[in-house]
Parts: structure tokens; sequence; C-alpha cells
């Protein structure tokens, strides 16, 4: 299992729209990073944003998720309320390639003020935008800001396709778009 640089992605981004819209290189000035890196891609955050909210003393279940337990917001800058977190979606719409593997790596400029961004692994065939979860793990409210870098994105080639992809197994966030909250 490689790496894979910034050549492939952009050859993948451009020639089998892997990542839509494609930055094809660092965005810096005066906003959170974001577009192609050496090694990876930083994707954006979108403007939608579902933040947690205990107003209905909902129980938060996986199983059975209440849509109660979020307050759904159209922003440019998100405040998330102290040890809480939000849900957001990447503003790039994702296809990946059968025999790759994605992992995503949160901002450092985020983490360093307390925020931890996490989602699982982009699977072999799946495609859609990617829910992000902001947790604000800090004691005091903290701001998102729409349109600017939430995390890298990490493209790992297999030795081979897999047997069973995330397309084959009908996985249940295939092409998910915008937020998308928890399934069954």
């Amino acid at each position: 299992m490689s790496v894979l640089s910034d050549r492939w992605i952009k050859e993948m981004a451009l020639k089998k729209e892997m990542i839509k819209p494609f930055i094809s290189e660092q965005k810096r000035e005066k906003v959170i990073s974001y577009g192609l890196s050496s090694f990876g891609y930083d994707a954006r955050v979108s403007d939608e944003f579902k933040i947690f909210t205990d107003v209905d003393s909902a129980i938060v279940d996986p199983k059975n998720f209440n849509n109660n337990s979020f307050v759904s917001r159209k922003v440019n800058e998100c405040i998330i309320p102290p040890n809480s977190f939000a849900l957001a979606s990447t503003v790039e719409y994702f296809k990946i390639p059968k025999d790759v593997l994605v992992i995503c790596l949160g901002k450092s400029t985020y983490a360093r003020c307390g925020i931890i961004v996490n989602v699982t692994p982009l699977e072999p065939g799946w495609e859609g935008h990617v829910t992000l979860e902001f947790s604000n793990t800090t004691p005091l409210p903290a701001k998102i800001y729409a349109n600017e870098g939430a995390a890298q994105f990490v493209f790992l080639k297999g030795n081979e396709e897999p047997a069973v992809t995330y397309e084959k197994r009908n996985g249940k966030y295939m092409n998910q778009t915008g937020v998308t909250l928890p399934k069954i």
C-alpha cells in the first residue's frame, strides 16, 4: 500500500472527476488552507451545519437517531457550544476508485484550538459529500469557517481491488449529499 502524490490526485481529479470541484493548488491567503497538497487534498466545509443541542433532552442513539438532537444553520461562521459538536459536509464531492482507501485527518489549525475533526475512512468505490464531525473539546464556544479548509484526505493505493467494494455492497451512505445523519 502506498500513499499517492499530488500528481496522481490531480490526474484522477481532472480525468475521472474524483474530486469535484477540484482546487489544483493550496489556497492559503487569509483562510484556513484548502486544495491540493503534496500527498493529500484539503477539503472545505460547506455552509450548512447541524449543531448538537440538548434543548429537548434527547438521547443520542445511533440505532434510533432523533433529528431533534440538532438545530440546522446555513451560515458563514458556525459557533459550536462548549463541549459539544456539529455536523457538516464537504464542499467537494468525492468518487473513490475501487483500489483506493482514503483516510481523513483533521487540520492542525483547528486541532490547536481544541477542535477535532472526525470522519470514517472513505472506502473503495464510495462516492458522495463527506459528512464531517467537528467536536469542540474546550469549555468555550468554538468557531468553524464555511468554505475554508476543514480536513485533509490522504489517498492509499491497495495492492489490488477488493472482492467487494462499498458500491457493490450497496453501502448505506453511498451517493450522500449534504449532511447525512446516522442510518441503520
